[in-house]
């Protein structure tokens, strides 16, 4: 994602969640979504092989 994406994305989310992001806050929150992005295109460009099998679940 941009920054113009991120800054988007943050600001239609708050509004659908009813959130009102202070003004001094707001830089702090995009820089978060731009980390998040980040790690999300890491994870995400990993590549897996046909025959690679998930994890196990643990319950407690």
């Amino acid at each position: 994602m941009t920054r113009e994406e991120i800054e988007r994305y943050v600001d239609a989310s708050a509004a659908a969640l009813g959130l009102v992001i202070p003004a001094e806050m707001r830089p702090g929150v995009i820089a978060n979504f731009e980390r998040l992005d980040a790690v999300a295109r890491a994870v995400n460009e990993f590549a897996l092989a046909p025959d690679d099998e998930p994890g196990p679940v643990w319950r407690l």
